[in-house]
């Protein structure tokens, strides 16, 4: 594990007139110095409430693009950081965000605050096999997958939601 030193090093290695690290960086939300992967979550959403109005199949098909290139983009940034998931990498929060937001039925704030909360939760918690996936697979699909499948499970528990007709925040 980097020390803050190591990581504060890390970050000043990132310039933003690259692409790649615009994108690992969530167009500069990771770089947020509280709570980077929440910021970097929160950055994703207004990107898929674009993409909310075009067919499902063409979202899905950017998700699992953004997903493979996320491989490569991570990869290159955490390279030219010199330092393995720095925290301001946050592309990984992006691809995650956008497939949890898939699982809501209607677009609006409250099904979006749930999903971002749920998303948050697995993401921080890593409960097996999220933790083990981050711990034992490196590079940028290392990076990736984690997020990948803590969204799994964040879609998951949408999709029982709906299910059982459960609605969390609701004024109802």
């Amino acid at each position: 594990m980097a020390s803050r030193q190591e990581k504060a090093e890390a970050k000043k290695r990132l310039n933003m007139r690259n692409p790649w690290h615009l994108l690992a960086t969530g167009f500069g939300s990771g770089l947020s110095p509280i709570v980077p992967g929440t910021m970097g979550s929160l950055a994703a959403i207004p990107f898929w409430l674009l993409m909310a109005n075009m067919p499902i199949w063409s979202v899905w098909v950017l998700i699992v693009v953004g997903f493979w290139i996320g491989c490569l983009i991570c990869q290159r940034t955490s390279d030219d950081m010199k330092i393995h998931d720095h925290g301001s990498i946050v592309w990984d929060e992006f691809i995650g965000m956008w497939i949890t937001l898939m699982a809501i039925p209607v677009v609006d704030y409250e099904w979006v605050i749930t999903a971002f909360f749920i998303f948050r939760i697995y993401d921080m918690w890593k409960p097996w096999p999220i933790r083990f996936f981050d711990r034992k697979v490196s590079g940028g699909f290392g990076i990736m997958i984690d997020d990948i499948i803590a969204a799994i499970f964040a879609y998951v528990t949408i999709w029982l939601l709906v299910w059982y007709e459960i609605m969390p925040f609701s004024t109802n």
